[in-house]
């Protein structure tokens, strides 16, 4: 066969896979918005059954030629080698699982969901426990199968970030957190801002259609997605042109619909400006968790908390609530969007104090996977570093240990992606906008086309093709430098509390 049909031929198998693996994932998706409750058991059984197919197809004997023999292949183009190689890696960690692996961990899941479900309904983490301990188990006997060096949970992290250790992530987050509690203390010494105008009644469908409004203007294409409520807020796709987003409503608190719908949206326009030509290959995909997460947070808070932004939006906005906005000035609202206060809810955090709300999920996790903890003891040791690190204590599971769905995803190692995010969001922010010089003015006017175009012509397009790092420093010119975080949380947060 000529290398233009070896070539074809590896196409055809891994779009064969990824139809099976997104129809998975329309199930879960499903799962997580309309399922009735009856049918979790036998959903259960279904995206097991597809997983195991999917994992059948992919570490086919067959499939495992015809990579290694196009990896031989001189003629293929530099994307299309990125995409053999790339694939190849993919192949050789699959072959390590087995099939009943494959299943018996989809099927573990399932029911971990819905366990986590039933406990936030139930507010009783005890409720969660043992099938949470039974997933954690596994997820330990998965770090042997995929192997890793020094620390077990290094093998987690990979999965999410490549490269990412234990090793590399405490020293981040030494080298982070006395400067973030250094700040936290320079403004907890000054007058607090008032964001009380944000705490008032908002009827559901009021937000609702606020929310929608919102995702439209910001170039979200409905033609190619949509918005649903769940649980806890999340964005899936099964392909660029099929892209999900779910958040849901707090009627006493204005912030959760709209930054979640403007976090979401940042994840769905990433997924929605993927090259729809790569369906099914690495470079269709997005770069990395961390990568991801930074386009959410530039859209939240480097957008979304903007003077800028919301000197368009707030207008719009007091349109739909007259009665709770129509007196708050710019600046107050402004500048209590912004406030920084220990809370305890990561979603909810300002962006200051939400990395304290990362660290301590990930010290929690490194300690599960290395078993120096039981899933028995996670509520206590959440209490107790929710006060240590931001002196506030939860009075319940459902707004403490339960209130993140990702372990009941089996999601272990997911969560410092958040912070890595947020450090490459404040970088590649602040290189836009020395390169659209009028980006306030346009935000100003309520456009973000620009931004946007911007976005799909140096991240998206590339997909898989380059690491974190690498995409960083194709970008800006240099690696992940933190300093640039920092400068950023300093120069916002001297001029709201003027420090």
């Amino acid at each position: 066969m000529t290398t233009a049909e070896l070539y074809n031929s590896y196409k055809e198998q891994m779009r064969r896979i990824a139809d099976i693996k997104y129809a998975s994932a329309l199930l879960q998706w499903d799962q997580e918005t309309y399922l009735p409750s009856k049918a979790a058991p036998i959903r259960g059984q279904q995206i097991a059954t597809l997983s195991e197919l999917s994992h059948q197809l992919f570490t086919d004997e067959k499939l495992g030629a015809l990579l290694k023999e196009l990896s031989e292949r001189k003629e293929l183009h530099e994307d299309e080698q990125k995409n053999v190689s790339l694939t190849l890696e993919d192949y050789s960690k699959n072959k390590k699982y087995s099939t009943e692996f494959v299943r018996k961990m989809s099927e573990q899941t399932n029911k971990t969901f819905h366990a986590w479900i039933e406990a936030r309904k139930q507010d009783s983490f005890s409720v969660f426990e043992k099938d949470l301990a039974a997933l954690i188990e596994l997820k330990k006997q998965e770090t042997d199968i995929l192997g890793y060096e020094k620390h077990c949970y290094n093998a987690l992290l990979n999965e999410f970030e490549k490269g990412c250790t234990v090793e590399l992530l405490d020293k981040t987050f030494s080298g982070l957190l006395p400067s973030l509690k250094e700040l936290l203390d320079k403004i907890t010494a000054k007058e607090q801002v008032d964001n009380s105008f944000l705490k008032q009644n908002f009827p559901k469908q009021d937000q609702w259609s606020w929310g929608m409004h919102l995702i439209n203007k910001l170039n979200f294409d409905f033609n190619a997605g949509r918005q649903d409520i769940s649980e806890h807020p999340f964005t899936i796709n099964f392909s660029s042109t099929d892209v999900r987003i779910t958040t849901r409503v707090d009627e006493n608190n204005l912030s959760n619909m709209t930054w979640s719908c403007i976090h979401e949206t940042g994840h769905a326009l990433y997924e929605q400006g993927l090259p729809e030509t790569e369906y099914g290959l690495p470079l269709g995909e997005a770069a990395s968790l961390s990568i991801h997460e930074s386009q959410s947070r530039l859209w939240e808070n480097n957008v979304g908390r903007s003077l800028a932004f919301w000197r368009y939006y707030l207008p719009e906005l007091q349109q739909y609530f007259p009665k709770q906005l129509g007196n708050v000035s710019l600046h107050t609202f402004y500048k209590g969007i912004n406030k920084v206060e220990p809370s305890l809810i990561r979603t909810e955090a300002d962006e200051l104090t939400y990395h304290f709300h990362v660290f301590i999920r990930y010290e929690l996790e490194k300690k599960l996977i290395e078993g120096s903890i039981q899933a028995k003891d996670i509520p206590a040791f959440w209490n107790e570093h929710y006060q240590k690190y931001l002196g506030v204590s939860p009075a319940n599971d459902k707004t403490g240990c339960l209130q993140d769905i990702h372990w009941s995803h089996g999601s272990f190692g997911y969560f410092p992606t958040y912070s890595l995010g947020s450090f490459y969001a404040a970088q590649l922010f602040s290189f836009v906008k020395r390169n659209i010089v009028d980006l306030d003015t346009q935000l100003e006017h309520g456009k973000t086309e620009s931004l946007l175009t911007w976005l799909k012509k140096n991240v998206y397009r590339y997909g898989r093709k380059y690491t974190s790092e690498e995409l960083c420093t194709k970008i800006t010119g240099k690696p992940l430098d933190i300093k640039e975080f920092m400068d950023y949380l300093l120069q916002k947060y001297t001029k709201i509390y003027i420090l």
